[in-house]
């Protein structure tokens, strides 16, 4: 049984058990008194790369998974959000700063965060204004140059980022 599957025991809609069955050859969870078929969809995540001065910001989690690493400002998509409106949000809750963004950098699929498999969408952004530092789920916001970033990347897809965004400078 996969790992997420065990992590949900009931029905969202009916409250009845969950079992698997295999389903268009994947293993699935499936209501046993209602028949709801239990998806184990990725979740939309944002990133935002803020350059100032050939410097990269990242921020210092103050929250697991991986509490006093450092990763890009980067949050979940609520509900009620467009991807763009998450994108800021989380900047400005993280960071203090007022940005806008600019084009897409990159779209990835990412493994490494234990809770969950999640598709993360990159911005490039711009600094409007605001003052830096550390917000809500930060313990320290900086800005770091290419060629010195820290060691404690919190997730490998946000260390990949960097190393793609090194390079490019580099060539």
């Amino acid at each position: 049984m996969n790992q997420l599957h065990r992590d949900f025991k009931f029905c969202p809609k009916c409250a009845g058990a969950l079992t698997t069955r295999i389903l268009d050859s994947v293993e699935r969870l499936v209501c046993s008194k209602c028949g709801f078929i239990f998806y184990l969809n990725p979740t939309p995540a944002v990133a935002v790369l803020l350059l100032s001065n050939g410097q990269v910001l990242l921020v210092k989690r103050k929250y697991e998974p991986r509490s006093g690493y450092w990763s890009l400002p980067a949050g979940f998509v609520e509900y009620y959000e467009t991807v763009q409106e998450t994108a800021i949000r989380e900047v400005k809750e993280e960071t203090n700063l007022d940005i806008q963004l600019r084009n897409i950098y990159g779209v990835y699929s990412a493994h490494d965060d234990p809770r969950n498999h999640v598709v993360l969408i990159v911005y490039w952004g711009e600094i409007l204004g605001g003052q830096l530092k550390a917000g809500d789920d930060a313990i320290e916001a900086k800005f770091f140059t290419l060629d010195n970033l820290p060691e404690d990347i919190a997730f490998k897809t946000h260390r990949q980022i960097l190393q793609e965004l090194k390079q490019s400078k580099c060539n």
